[in-house]
C-alpha cells in the first residue's frame, strides 16, 4: 500500500522521530525508529484513510495521555481516524463491560486495569502470532506476558507492567540537619523506614513544615486515597505486610480450600488501622488524593514519600524537574508481626516482613467483534513500539512503566534519560527485586473482580472517614465478598483465584 501521510515520518541524518508537531512530547528528546513491523516507518506504508477505529480509555493524563497522542500519530502515519473515549476510572469498568453484555460493538480497542482479564476475556480477540513475533513483544517479561495470558492465549497486549514500591526524598534523608532534628525529635536515626510503624512516624514529623526551604509547607506522604480512584490498591499495599505470611500458603485474601473472605482478619484490621493513622501526614485535600493527585504532590516536590505505582518517581526524575535526581527507591515497607490464619495468631519477624505487592497494570486488548482488527492491532503495535516506550516511560504522568527486559537495565536510565547512576540503581534493582521474591501479593483477577474492589474501597472509605471502626467495616466487606462469591459462583472463582495464588505462592 502507499504511504498516506507523513512523507519523512523520521528524520534521515539519525533516524529519530520528529515529535515536534506533538505538543511538550518533543521537550523529552526523540528515540530511534527501530525497524520492524511496529515502527513508524512500517505505519507509514499502511493506508488505511476511510477506516475509523474507535477506542476507549482511562481519563487524561494517566493512560489517556498516551492514548490520544499516539492515535494522532497513527492518523498521521495510516490515515485513519481514531476516536478515544475518556473515562473515569470509577466508571470505566461499566463502560467497557456494557457493551459485551448486551452484544454492542461499541469500541474496537480497550485500555483498563489487566485485572480485570477475568470478566473480559470472553470478549477479546486473541493477539494474532504475527504480533506475538515482532521484536518488542519478544522482550516482554515473563510477568506481564503472563498477564496478558487466560489460559493458553494471550488475549491482552502489554503495553504497561506496575508494581507498587517506595519512594523518598533521598536529599532530606541524607541531610545532616534533618537528620539532626529527627534525632533531637523522636530519638530515633532517621533513615527509609523498613516498616509501616517507622513510615507514619516519619511522615508525621515531616507534615506542615518548610523542610525544602522553598518557603512552602510541606508533607510527609502522598498516597492514593479517593475510593473510585485506586485507593483498595494503596490499602493492599499496606495491608500485605501485615496479612501476607511467609509460612501460610493457599491464600492471601481467600482461603482457597474454602473461599473464605479473609480481609477481616487481624492482619488486614492492622493494615487499616494504620492507614487511618497516616492521614496526619497527608498534604491539604490529600484524604481523597486519587493516582494523578499522588503523582504530582511527591512528583512535584510537596510530599516527602509516596508509594504506588512508577508514576510519581517518573515525574520527579523528569528533565527541568526541581527533585531530579534527589530521589530514590526502594521496597515497600513491612512488619515484625504478621497473621497467621492457621494458627489464629501474630508471627513475629526479626527481619520485617515486606512482600512486594505486584500490580496487574494497564493494558490494552481488541473486541473480537471488531470488524476493524487488523487497524486495531496495527494501533497496539504501533502504540507500545520501542521508540513510543523509550518516550512515554519517562513521562510520569503518562502511567507507562517498564515491562520490557531493557527497561530493567540501569544503562537504560542512566545513557538514555540521563539518571544518576545511585537513582538508576536503586530504581532497577527494587523493580526487579519484586520478581525474585518468593512471597508476593498480586491482584484479585477473577470473575466480578470489580464488585470485589468496589466493595472493599467503600469499606476502608467508611473507616477512614470515622464512620466505623476498621474491624466493623471489614467485617460488612467480607460479609458482601461472601455473597458476590455465591452469586457468581465458589467454584468458578476458586478455579480462577487458584492461578492467583500459584503465582503468590511459587518458590516455596
Amino acid at each position: 500500500m502507499a504511504a498516506f501521510a507523513l512523507a519523512t515520518p523520521v528524520r534521515a541524518e539519525d533516524g529519530a522521530i520528529d515529535y515536534s508537531k506533538y505538543g511538550d512530547y518533543a521537550v523529552y528528546g526523540s528515540a530511534p525508529d527501530e525497524p520492524g513491523a511496529c515502527s513508524y516507518e512500517a505505519m507509514a506504508k499502511k493506508d488505511y484513510k476511510g477506516r475509523t477505529l474507535k477506542v476507549i480509555s482511562h481519563a487524561v493524563p494517566v493512560i489517556g495521555e498516551p492514548t490520544d497522542l499516539h492515535a494522532k500519530q497513527f492518523h498521521d502515519l495510516t490515515g485513519a481516524e481514531v476516536d478515544v473515549v475518556h473515562i473515569p476510572f470509577g466508571d470505566l469498568y461499566q463502560r467497557i463491560m456494557i457493551p459485551f453484555q448486551t452484544h454492542q460493538a461499541a469500541y474496537d480497542v480497550m485500555f483498563y486495569p489487566s485485572l480485570w482479564i477475568g470478566d473480559i476475556h470472553d470478549f477479546l480477540a486473541p493477539v494474532p502470532d504475527s504480533y506475538r513475533d515482532v521484536s518488542g513483544m519478544k522482550d516482554v517479561t515473563v510477568n506481564y506476558r503472563d498477564v496478558a495470558t487466560w489460559g493458553d492465549q494471550m488475549v491482552q497486549y502489554p503495553v504497561d507492567g506496575d508494581r507498587h514500591y517506595l519512594k523518598v526524598r533521598a536529599d532530606i534523608f541524607n541531610n545532616p540537619d534533618m537528620q539532626a532534628r529527627y534525632k533531637k525529635a523522636t530519638g530515633k536515626d532517621l533513615r527509609i523506614p523498613t516498616t509501616w510503624e517507622e513510615y507514619n512516624d516519619i511522615a508525621v514529623f515531616f507534615s506542615g513544615w518548610d523542610w525544602a526551604g522553598d518557603g512552602k509547607p510541606h508533607f510527609g506522604s502522598a498516597e492514593v486515597t479517593k475510593r473510585d480512584d485506586l485507593m483498595f490498591s494503596a490499602f493492599i499495599s499496606r495491608v500485605a505486610a501485615y496479612a501476607k505470611n511467609p509460612n501460610v500458603k493457599g491464600g492471601f485474601f481467600f482461603d482457597l480450600a474454602t473461599m473464605k473472605p479473609e480481609i477481616n482478619n487481624p492482619g488486614w484490621v492492622k493494615g487499616l488501622e494504620m492507614f487511618i493513622a497516616a492521614q496526619k501526614a497527608f498534604p491539604p485535600g490529600g484524604n481523597n488524593f486519587g493516582l494523578g493527585d499522588e503523582i504530582f504532590s511527591f512528583g512535584g516536590g510537596q510530599a516527602l514519600m509516596s508509594y504506588s505505582w512508577d508514576d510519581a518517581f517518573i515525574q520527579a526524575m523528569e528533565k527541568g524537574s526541581p527533585i531530579r535526581n534527589k530521589v530514590t527507591a526502594a521496597p515497600l515497607p513491612g512488619s515484625t508481626q504478621v497473621w497467621n490464619r492457621n494458627t489464629n495468631s501474630w508471627d513475629k519477624f526479626e527481619t520485617p516482613n515486606a512482600p512486594p505487592y505486584i500490580t496487574w497494570g494497564w493494558t490494552s486488548a481488541v473486541n473480537k467483534t471488531s470488524k476493524n482488527q487488523d487497524v486495531a492491532f496495527d494501533f497496539l503495535c504501533f502504540f507500545s513500539n520501542e521508540a513510543n516506550a523509550e518516550l512515554d516511560l519517562q513521562i510520569g504522568r503518562f502511567g507507562i512503566n517498564p515491562y520490557r527486559t531493557k527497561h530493567f537495565d540501569p544503562k537504560f536510565w542512566q545513557d538514555k534519560l540521563g539518571w544518576d547512576a545511585s537513582v538508576a540503581t536503586s530504581y532497577v534493582d527494587t523493580l526487579s527485586g519484586m520478581d525474585k521474591s518468593n512471597n508476593r501479593v498480586f491482584d484479585l483477577r477473577v470473575p466480578g473482580v470489580n464488585q470485589f474492589m468496589s466493595t472493599l474501597a467503600n469499606g476502608v472509605a467508611e473507616a477512614m472517614a470515622g464512620q466505623k471502626t476498621p474491624q466493623e467495616a471489614l467485617d460488612g466487606v467480607a460479609a458482601q465478598w461472601t455473597e458476590i462469591v455465591n452469586k457468581i459462583g465458589p467454584d468458578k472463582v476458586r478455579a480462577a483465584y487458584a492461578n492467583v495464588v500459584a503465582l503468590e505462592d511459587q518458590g516455596r
